[in-house]
């Protein structure tokens, strides 16, 4: 039982503040405490909230100017009994200076002493009747004091009065302390009061704090927690200032006095020399004594004072900091994944349970009902437990889950108590995530969790969590940091005789913690929970779910979660919910759900229903009587009498803790009557809130409890603080003035307050929360009740939580004695140790804030479209939640960015599962997809320039390469809908609206983008309609049901489904009219409607509601109308079109095609009077229309050629003329503007078309294959297949909307592309085949391609586009650019290509050469051609002419820097042909005849030198000129060289000798030393940079992503390291295969892709300076204004045939 008056907050618990003490004289220290607060204390704080993740409080009692309002001395200690209590480091930072300070009269005084005080002076002849005016005898109190009379509160509206009332009151003040002193030393001098016992009333408010903070503090705390500053001053008075003292005595009184009581100086000199010394000595108290001397004549001045503040503040900071740095406190800074958030909900939920018992004061008999329920096994269903507000249900079960281990004690249960209404996020996926995690974490991972306590528990840090992975290396020197502090981060690899590592991790994903996916659907989670509860309790170890506040839910959510639990309940699981009374609606949805007659009937009899009522009233009196002697108060008899009645009006536990704050406050003379004690819980709220008003003003009080009250999560008391700093505009009711408020009065409000609040953990974060919903009500009601003041609270915290500083009169704040200085607010904290800590808080409650404040437009462009918002929700584990917010409908017009945000979204779920894994790498992935699409949605460049800003060291993309598919914008599944149900019909209108008909007679409405689905429900005569089918025209709708009725709904105006009637059609008719609607075609409101098999066309005028019939020959298939809707043709089954007059509905013509095939589809060119008819098997006639009364007259007739088949789908775009037909083996274009074929396009073999359509603009077509899972793209220029879209499922129909894309799977999932990203993606340039091959130009600013074709694509990086290409007669196999960048050098077909790159001409076209490889020397003048079976010739470029010819094949082939030869192996040596004589002048062998050269480099910064490599590891630097070599050293056994391998820098400081066993050895020639990288996974590519600064590498997925089948566990990463330390810049996973890898001088990595594609991503490191940055890649303007169809680079061509051959 709750004891004492004792709070939640009492308890003892983690804290996240630095809630310091400011102990100090308040007549001595004004200046150094202003400094304090102006320059250390918001510099101290910003300092813990970065580095360590804590908040600063300092209080400060005397920073008030005004004496009036400092608190008493009981208050103070409160308030350092806090401080001590609840700072997670130091508590007390104390300021003793040369004035002692003066001693206040004491607050209460017990009996006995008083009286022995007034008779001493009785005695000594002194009057006491000052002493008995303003002490009054209190029986209230434990024990019986005398209490000082309250004085009359100030009004601090009359500024006049103010200063003489001020001084009257302080002459009475000394007046009276020097009577009560005196009086003390009487009692002394007679013996009757020890001097020990009277210095306590001679002590002042800066002796008496010290006192108390350092003699009850235990002392481990007293070093590591205090800090004391003494000054002692000499001379501080001027010598101008003293003057003879005057000691004249002229009473006995004052005799007394100077003869018993201490000096000021003796007790300052008590507290400096004897009191503190001994703590240093006895305890390792800090404490700073520093001695100032002043000049006799001057004293202490001014300027003394402000230097010593100055020092002062510099030495403060300095402690602080040194001493919080060294707490306990978790650095680390590693992102949470998914199931650290659920596991921090659930050590917040259990916390919150211990909290809650504590308020259970009254034993209630309804608990051993509870544990009858839970003893009981026969039971399988649920036990609800309900009752009236604040009869104690929350409280009860809370209690009761303490007592579950007790209760079954013969078995281990599980007992889980979730309140549902008081989790962070209430929504319904959350909500079973938690639920899954808590389940399933306390089952599958029981043992696990004993031993790693500490993770599950971690309520420490609120910005990070433990990173359950172990981190294991082979280095034991430094620690190794996995992979996910790659791009963008530093990661520091351990260096271990110069062999750097990364550590592998065991794979996260190992524990299955229900499998809970950030991206899971409803359905899935409500399956699992469901399969949780049914397979993971027995007998042994039984399953107790306590669901608190279900019924509080908004959106139904409560019975969405009682609608996934199992009927009946599993025997070893009790299920317990709580409920109130008067939700009828939920405790009916209970019964329902589980409706059998025994449950019906047990809970009709209460067996499994408890109803709480009013408690006894006896235990309400006892309760408050342990709650008012727990703060020592107590109430007489007439008072009792009093309560006693109230009590017998209302008897609920929060009225009689209410009571208790209101009986505490009465004094035994207290006139109290009957309407002194308010009824009700909620008067007595309103009561006990004007009494605070009183106490503390009332704009203090409104502004706090409204605060608290619309937060989201509750507020910190730091952050509370700093919200009322902030100045008001808008002064609440009753408030006269405005002001800020200081630390102190925050911190004494929050005393009084603290019986109703609760301290709890929300996020990681210690929140100040409610006890009781109904003080949120109250204070609604009270405060809050004008929508503009809530908006405007809601908007001042927004503002906090931004950072922004609107609101805040800086000027003022200056002037005053507050800090109103708001503390920075960025998204993610970062120190100078590196790292970040993400600021839970603002991302916590800013969202909520911004959207209640009705700021859209920020929360739409400040946080949704903010990729600081982003990178700070995933590092917190909070993808789910940042999902949620970017698909969230919003009705708002501020809202205008629905498609960027919905691609947001569908990127960060298809990389959901990488992200929980490896959020660090959020931009890198960011990056990559949103690139290629910054020209359809400009506003995420804003985005992109922010991942870009925010990169320190890392890999950049310069160039993104083409994108291998379209991710979707919107994945739409139906989480209501039954499995195995499959669509029947769908239908889309031209402005976006879905609608799907199931085969169970469902149907579903999708709006568009931004829109989640709907069901659609009519009824007629109160029975719900089963829909048949939908068609759609224009903007309408046409539904049919079952029972044959037809529904009209213009999507474009109000919600209303107009029911089409046929005036003709009788009741008894209806079942035989036809239902299967073959389609409709609408003109304005006019709606043409055709059925299957029928030969009528119903023509229905939605303006007037009538029907007509018109009679065709045969079947109807088609019907269009004209434009002006005077006539309408119909197509029929037999190749027949009947023309007929709308207005007097006659038949004017018909017409029919020679091959009497059904017509399918009827184009109407009324400019040209012409009407096309395609009929089923894809012919075409062509008929003049011009004479309307004459028959149509043939024009044209076009017949299929080969084998047809039936026309699957026809797409018609009038705007560019053309007809897309699709049939099954071909999709056919039809130029319609002369109705010529334009193309064919075959399906792919083995494969079949079921669908097609045309791109928006027509330059790409769209197409569904039989079996395929994925769509296909294809170009209509080229004829080449493009794209895919991927879908999940297997498609049904493609639907082409206006701005959109959708395929609508079997089971009826719609998948959403906007068209303008398939167009952008579809013009990608990319070559025909794979890059093979990649060669940079010098200045890095174009580059060259080669696929295997002919083709050779010459780049811009500036532009990001192919500039031009080089077309050859055959396959291109090699390629050189020269030096200067002028001639480009290919090989094709055996033939030699010498081409000028800047006007791409063909000067050279060499025949005969014969030559397998081709090089160019480096001063551009010789080119040099290899072969292997002939002779190799260096040949002139600009001329062809032979030099010379060298007659040996040289393999590995290099040419000097100098230009001077040829070298190359040949038989085992190196050797070296001149190029001007062809001759083999140089020769190098190794010593041993068996030993073969493997390897060699020439150096361009050192070309007198070649490396050269020996088989057996040997190093050689060979100096081809004067042929000496130089032995280096021999490689360990365990290093070799790959001759495929080896590469060198340009300056011969690295080596790359080989790639195996998942790792990269290199040689650090300039420091003979041997480096090994161990990387993840196999490499596919390296390449050395050839400054040696960087070695980059590709490497495939290792098998830490076996057990996961995600797109980016799946890809290759390329990955960059510099090589002076070791370190990892950063990574890129690569969305497709790559062939090639290259680092240019400018430090670009291109990448090569197999698609045909180029990617390039510059290195960015701060370490390295760079003079020219690559620039990133922008469209120039000229670029923009073209279609990005017509960007095809210019073709060059090439010499017909050879201008130069060779013999």
């Amino acid at each position: 039982m709750h004891t004492g008056g004792k709070s939640p907050l009492d308890s003892g618990f983690s804290t996240s503040c630095v809630k310091i003490y400011l102990c100090s004289n308040p007549e001595d220290s004004v200046v150094e405490r202003r400094a304090l607060r102006d320059s250390v204390f918001p510099r101290f704080r910003e300092h813990c909230r970065h580095s360590l993740g804590l908040d600063v409080r300092v209080i400060d009692p005397f920073e008030s100017s005004d004496p009036s309002r400092w608190p008493d001395e009981d208050t103070r200690h409160q308030m350092i009994h806090e401080c001590r209590g609840s700072s997670a480091g130091p508590f007390l930072l104390a300021l003793v200076g040369h004035q002692y300070g003066t001693a206040r009269v004491p607050a209460q005084v017990e009996v006995s002493e008083l009286q022995l005080l007034l008779q001493q002076c009785q005695e000594a002849g002194v009057s006491t009747q000052e002493l008995e005016k303003v002490y009054q005898r209190d029986e209230n109190t434990i024990p019986t004091t005398y209490c000082l009379r309250a004085p009359h509160r100030r009004s601090y509206s009359l500024e006049r009065n103010k200063v003489k009332e001020e001084s009257k009151t302080k002459t009475k003040e000394e007046e009276l302390r020097k009577l009560f002193q005196a009086a003390v030393s009487l009692c002394v001098q007679s013996g009757s009061m020890t001097p020990e016992r009277a210095k306590i009333f001679y002590r002042s408010a800066l002796d008496a704090d010290l006192r108390y903070a350092l003699e009850s503090c235990p002392e481990s705390d007293i070093g590591r927690r205090c800090l004391v500053y003494v000054h002692k001053i000499i001379n501080a008075k001027a010598e101008r200032q003293k003057g003879p003292v005057k000691i004249q005595l002229q009473s006995k009184l004052e005799d007394a006095t100077l003869s018993s009581s201490p000096t000021d100086e003796k007790l300052l000199s008590e507290l400096c020399e004897c009191f503190l010394p001994h703590l240093v000595t006895s305890r390792q108290l800090l404490v700073y004594t520093i001695t100032t001397e002043c000049d006799r004549r001057h004293g202490y001045t001014s300027a003394r004072r402000r230097g010593y503040a100055d020092s002062l503040c510099q030495q403060v900071y300095c402690d602080l900091v040194q001493m919080t740095d060294g707490l306990n406190v978790s650095q680390s800074a590693e992102p949470s994944p998914l199931c650290d958030v659920l596991s921090r909900e659930q050590a917040e939920q259990e916390q919150l349970c211990d909290i809650l018992s504590q308020f259970y004061d009254v034993i209630q008999p309804e608990e051993e009902k509870v544990r009858a329920y839970v003893k009981q096994r026969y039971h399988q269903f649920p036990l609800v437990v309900t009752g009236g507000p604040c009869t104690g249900k929350t409280v009860l079960l809370a209690h009761c889950t303490q007592q579950m281990k007790h209760w079954l004690a013969d078995s281990d249960p599980v007992v889980i108590s979730f309140f549902c209404n008081l989790s962070i996020n209430a929504s319904p996926k959350h909500l079973l995530s938690s639920l899954c995690y808590q389940i399933s974490c306390r089952y599958l991972t029981d043992s696990s969790s004993k031993q790693n306590a500490s993770h599950c528990s971690d309520l420490d840090d609120p910005g990070s969590t433990t990173d359950p992975r172990e981190v294991t290396s082979s280095c034991s020197q430094t620690s190794v940091l996995d992979s996910q502090h790659e791009g963008g981060t530093k990661e520091h690899v351990s260096d271990c005789k110069q062999s750097w590592s990364t550590a592998q991790h065991p794979d996260q994903r190992q524990l299955d913690f229900g499998n809970i996916k950030p991206d899971a659907c409803l359905s899935e989670l409500k399956e699992h929970l469901s399969s949780l509860i049914s397979h993971l309790p027995s007998t042994e170890k039984p399953l107790v779910l306590i669901l608190d506040g279900l019924d509080q839910l908004k959106n139904n959510t409560g019975l969405q979660i009682i609608e996934c639990l199992p009927r009946p309940l599993p025997p070893a699981v009790k299920l317990i919910v709580i409920a109130s009374s008067n939700r009828e609606h939920f405790l009916q949805a209970i019964k329902l759900h589980y409706a059998s007659q025994s449950v019906s009937e047990d809970m009709c009899t209460g067996r499994l229903c408890i109803q709480l009522g009013l408690v006894d009233r006896k235990q309400s009196v006892q309760m408050l009587a342990s709650l008012l002697k727990g703060s020592r108060r107590r109430v007489t008899s007439g008072q009792q009498a009093l309560v006693n009645q109230a009590l017998a009006r209302c008897c609920l536990p929060l009225y009689a803790r209410l009571l208790h704050a209101h009986t505490s406050l009465w004094r035994s003379d207290s006139d109290v009557t009957e309407s002194s004690l308010p009824d009700g819980v909620h008067s007595s709220i309103s009561a006990l809130l004007d009494h605070l008003e009183q106490k503390h003003f009332s704009s203090i009080v409104a502004r706090t409890v409204s605060y608290l009250t619309v937060s989201r999560s509750g507020l910190t008391e730091a952050e509370l603080a700093d919200l009322l700093s902030i100045k008001e505009d808008l002064p609440h009711k009753g408030s006269s003035f405005k002001m800020t408020v200081p630390q102190v009065d925050v911190e004494r409000l929050l005393l009084d307050l603290k019986s109703f609040l609760i301290q709890r953990k929300v996020a990681g974060s210690p929140v100040l929360f409610w006890v009781s919903r109904h003080f949120k009500l109250v204070v609604a009601k009270r405060y809050l009740d004008a929508p503009d003041v809530r908006r405007r609270l809601h908007s001042e915290m927004a503002d906090y939580f931004s950072g922004q500083t609107s609101g805040v009169n800086k000027d003022a704040a200056l002037k005053t004695h507050t800090d109103t200085r708001q503390p920075s607010q960025p998204f993610v904290f970062t120190s100078i140790k590196g790292g970040g800590r993400v600021n839970v808080r603002k991302i916590v409650e800013l969202p909520y804030h911004l959207q209640q404040s009705g700021r859209w437009k920020e929360f739409e462009c400040v946080l949704l479209l903010s990729f600081g918002f982003h990178q700070a929700m995933v590092r917190a584990g909070l993808l789910g939640d940042l999902l949620a917010m970017l698909e969230t409908e919003e009705e708002s017009s501020q809202v205008k960015f629905v498609r960027e945000r919905l691609l947001l979204a569908s990127t960060l779920k298809s990389s959901a599962c990488f992200l929980q894994s490896s959020p660090l790498q959020l931009p890198s992935v960011m990056e990559t997809n949103l690139l290629p699409y910054l020209e359809v949605f400009p506003a995420l460049e804003g985005y992109v320039r922010e991942i870009k800003e925010g990169r320190g060291s890392g890999l950049e993309i310069v160039l993104c390469p083409s994108p291998p598919c379209v991710p979707h914008i919107q994945y739409l599944k139906y989480d209501d809908i039954n499995k195995g149900v499959c669509v029947r019909e769908i239908a889309g209108t031209k402005c976006g609206v879905v609608a799907e008909i199931t085969d169970e007679g469902s149907a579903w409405i999708w709006k568009g983008c931004g829109y989640d689905v709907a069901k659609l429900s009519l009824r007629c005569e109160q029975t719900e309609l089963k829909f048949a089918g939908v068609k759609s025209s224009g903007p309408f709708l046409l539904l049919s049901t079952s029972c044959s009725k037809l529904f009209v709904w213009d999507v474009e105006g109000p919600e209303k489904f107009l029911e089409v009637k046929d005036p003709f059609k009788n009741t008894c008719e209806s079942s035989e009219t036809p239902s299967n609607i073959e389609g409709f075609v609408a003109h304005q409101k006019t709606l043409s409607v055709w059925w299957k098999d029928e030969s009528f066309v119903s023509v229905f005028d939605i303006s007037s509601e009538t029907l007509t019939h018109f009679q065709c020959q045969s079947p109807v298939t088609c019907s269009v109308f004209s434009s002006d809707g005077f006539f309408m043709y119909c197509g029929q089954e037999e190749g027949t079109v009947s023309v007929f007059d709308m207005k007097s509905s006659s038949l004017l013509s018909t017409c029919s095609n020679s091959n009497h095939s059904a017509v399918t589809l009827i184009i109407l060119h009324e400019d040209k009077r012409e009407m096309a008819c395609v009929d089923r098997t894809g012919s075409v006639a062509l008929w003049d229309v011009a004479a309307n009364t004459q028959p149509p007259r043939l024009v044209k007739e076009s017949f299929t050629q080969g084998y047809s088949t039936n026309i699957l789908s026809t797409d018609y775009c009038s705007e560019i003329n053309t007809l897309l037909m699709c049939q099954a083996h071909q999709a056919s274009l039809w130029d319609t503007c002369n109705w010529e074929l334009w193309d064919q396009f075959l399906a792919p073999q083995g494969r079949a078309f079921t669908q097609a359509v045309l791109s928006q603009d027509g330059h790409l077509f769209l197409a569904l294959l039989d079996t395929c899972t994925f769509i296909l793209v294809w170009r209509v220029s080229s004829g080449e297949c493009v794209l895919s879209l991927e879908t999940n499922k297997q498609p049904h129909t493609l639907l082409k909307m206006a701005s959109d894309v959708i395929c609508v799977s079997h089971d009826g999932c719609l998948t959403v592309w906007d068209s303008e990203m398939i167009d952008a993606a579809g013009s990608a340039q990319k070559m025909g085949g794979g890059v093979k091959e990649v060669v940079v130009e010098q200045t890095g600013v174009w580059f060259y391609t080669r696929d295997g074709s002919e083709k050779v694509w010459k780049w811009s990086l500036d532009t990001g586009l192919p500039h031009v290409n080089f077309l050859h007669t055959g396959p291109v196999e090699k390629l050189q650019l020269s030096p200067n960048g002028i001639h480009l050098v290919s090989l094709s077909a055996g033939d030699i290509y010498v081409w000028r790159t800047e006007t791409g001409e063909n000067i050279l076209r060499i025949g005969g050469s014969r030559a397998r490889d081709i090089l160019i020397t480096p001063n551009n003048n010789f080119g040099v051609s290899i072969s292997e079976r002939g002779l190799s010739r260096v040949f002139k470029i600009a001329q062809g002419n032979i030099v010379c010819s060298i007659h040996p094949y040289l393999s590995d082939a290099q040419v000097s820097p100098e230009s001077t030869y040829l070298l190359g192996c040949c038989h085992g040596d190196l050797l070296a042909a001149s190029l001007w004589s062809g001759s083999i002048s140089k020769r190098f062998s190794c010593v041993e005849s068996s030993e073969e050269v493997v390897a060699f480099q020439t150096l361009s910064q050192h070309p007198e030198f070649v490396v050269v490599m020996a088989a057996s590891g040997t190093v050689y630097t060979w100096k081809v000129a004067e042929e000496t070599v130089c032995w280096h050293f021999q490689l360990p056994h365990m290093f070799h060289c790959q001759p495929e391998d080896f590469q060198m820098s340009s300056n011969g400081s690295y080596a790359l000798l080989s790639i195996d066993s998942g790792a990269i050895n290199l040689l650090n020639l300039s420091r003979v030393t041997l480096c090994s990288f161990k990387v993840e996974g196999p490499v596919i590519k390296a390449c050395l940079d050839k400054t040696g600064h960087y070695v980059a590498y590709i490497t495939t997925p290792s098998g830490l992503e076996d057990s996961c089948d995600c797109y980016l566990h799946a890809r290759p990463i390329l990955r960059v390291t510099r090589l002076s330390d070791g370190e990892r810049l950063g990574a890129v996973h690569l969305s497709k295969n790559p062939l090639a890898l290259v680092i240019c001088e400018q430090h670009c990595v291109f990448v090569g892709f197999g698609d045909g594609s180029v990617g390039v991503y510059y290195i960015s490191d701060v370490t390295v300076d760079e003079d020219e940055p690559i620039r990133c890649w922008e469209d120039p303007s000229g670029q923009l204004k073209q279609c990005p169809f017509d960007r095809t680079p210019f073709s060059w061509f090439p010499q017909d045939t050879p201008n130069v051959t060779w013999a």
